[in-house]
């Protein structure tokens, strides 16, 4: 690509909402019912003579969204209705909002919104190549959905997969979508256009993406596509292309529409809406229960002093997050202890819990991967709290810690009765351990000769050999200082 295109990118972003009804009707929205077409009712599936009804849940919880944002809330917002035939709209027309959204402007992870609007999902297109034909399930249609759509702001495939990560994360923060990917229920469209700067290039959209990871290849290839076709002096052509996942390229499916193609209009059959005159949708009463957002959670934890990497995993992994808040409260919330507790679930416990979910044959591919783990946690925090004194007060040694740690998980130990019954507590009683001083110089006569010429980790080795000999009950520091006494 040469260097002076630039490439701009749009995102269009879909998310099923996670209510107990679909949009205007009260068939019930559940996105893991597998038999086909039995969540459906004469409201969605446009029967003559039956009207919708606004769920007041829906829009609750998009607002919710806007001003976790930023955004400006609407005073007045209506339905529109955007006119287009496809077997998957029952209605000839999908029920959306055209020129009143919901919410205006905002900003998320440093790129700035244009807006988030409600309208309902279409049905399910199943296609059999092998017959020919192609099946409707009609449980999806009329299920409330949000776009959200960005200003054309960035400038990377990276950047792009970011932003889709953050929100993702924010809905589920804010629990108004579980927004899986690999179930539909959250969907990426990228507008990318290349041109030189200064100048405004003929975007093209991609639909069709399933994962975070399959959105950022698509992206990166339609970007040197683009730019390929600007180099030979070819055209690009406004249209909507798919991506071939298998293949890694994306591909033309139709010439994109404008606006006025879709001839919308105000639906004459759902009542206008003055938020203002709502009580439920006002500041206060949506932002009453809104829980800590992931950037302040990212605030607060950086106050702690903990490593970036190790804030992002309390973020993003509820389990996690909700686990250390936990332990974090039974410690005082000491920033040394806290410190201390952060290192050993980050590092530890996070291997511990990851490796038995592998062993349980958790498939890991570029979905599963998108997926922001879970962790299974199966040890009390106020348990784990005592461990982590215990080692801050070098009562036991680190290695003690971490193998009380794993059985704590596996066998739910109290890690107390532990150190007790198997003699874990550190001695730091210099008579105690002189005795295992002198056996282990006695019996390693290389690494004291080594120690002597100046090797610093000869004396890290022979410490290592009294821990072993002591079966870890013996504080390091000591017996470091006595080995230099001793051989020196």
């Amino acid at each position: 690509m040469v260097s002076d295109l630039i490439p701009t990118i749009g995102l269009e972003i879909h998310a099923e909402l996670k209510t107990k009804t679909k949009m205007f009707c009260q068939s019930k929205n559940d996105t893991d019912e597998t038999r086909p077409n039995v969540n459906i009712c004469p409201v969605c599936m446009a029967h003559p003579g039956t009207l919708p009804v606004i769920n007041k849940e829906a829009v609750r919880r998009v607002l919710m969204v806007g001003y976790a944002v930023g955004g400006r809330v609407a005073d007045y917002t209506e339905f529109d209705r955007k006119n287009y035939f496809y077997p998957d709209l029952p209605k000839g027309y999908q029920l959306s909002q055209y020129e009143y959204p919901l919410v205006e402007g905002g900003e998320l992870a440093g790129v700035q919104l244009t807006r988030i609007h409600l309208e309902e999902d279409t049905a399910r297109s199943q296609h059999d190549d092998t017959k020919g034909v192609t099946l409707i399930d009609y449980n999806r249609a009329g299920v409330p959905l949000m776009e959200l759509v960005t200003e054309p702001v960035i400038h990377s495939a990276e950047e792009a997969g970011n932003f889709a990560r953050e929100l993702r994360l924010l809905l589920r923060t804010l629990g108004v979508s579980e927004a899986n990917m690999e179930k539909g229920e959250m969907r990426v469209e990228a507008n990318i256009s290349v041109a030189p700067v200064g100048e405004l290039g003929t975007k093209t959209e991609i639909k069709n993406i399933n994962s975070f990871r399959a959105m950022e290849r698509a992206v990166s290839f339609e970007i040197e596509r683009q730019a390929k076709l600007i180099e030979r002096g070819e055209d690009v052509i406004q249209e909507t292309r798919g991506w071939d996942d298998t293949k890694q390229v994306t591909f033309p499916q139709r010439i994109k529409e404008g606006s006025a193609d879709y001839r919308y209009f105000p639906d004459p059959d759902i009542p206008k809406l003055v938020l203002s005159e709502i009580p439920e949708f006002s500041w206060e009463a949506i932002t009453k229960d809104t829980p800590e957002l992931p950037w302040e959670k990212r605030v607060r934890l950086k106050a702690y002093g903990i490593v970036k990497d190790d804030i992002e995993l309390y973020v993003k992994d509820e389990a996690l997050g909700s686990f250390f808040a936990e332990v974090t409260g039974h410690l005082g919330e000491d920033p040394e202890l806290v410190k201390l507790a952060s290192n050993y679930i980050a590092s530890d416990l996070v291997k511990i819990t990851r490796l038995r979910a592998d062993t349980r044959g958790q498939v890991r591919d570029d979905q599963t991967r998108d997926m922001e783990s879970q962790s299974e946690i199966s040890i009390k925090p106020d348990k784990f709290a005592d461990l982590i004194a215990m080692i801050a007060k070098q009562e036991i040694s680190s290695r003690a810690g971490k193998d009380i740690l794993l059985r704590m998980h596996t066998e739910g130990v109290d890690p107390r009765k532990v150190a007790e019954n198997e003699g874990l507590f550190q001695s730091n009683n210099a008579d105690d351990m002189l005795p295992v001083v002198q056996k282990v110089i006695a019996e390693h006569p290389e690494a004291v000769s080594e120690y002597k010429s100046g090797k610093e980790t000869a004396l890290q080795y022979l410490v290592g050999q009294g821990m072993k000999e002591m079966r870890g009950a013996a504080n390091p520091q000591l017996l470091a200082g006595l080995f230099a006494k001793e051989i020196l």
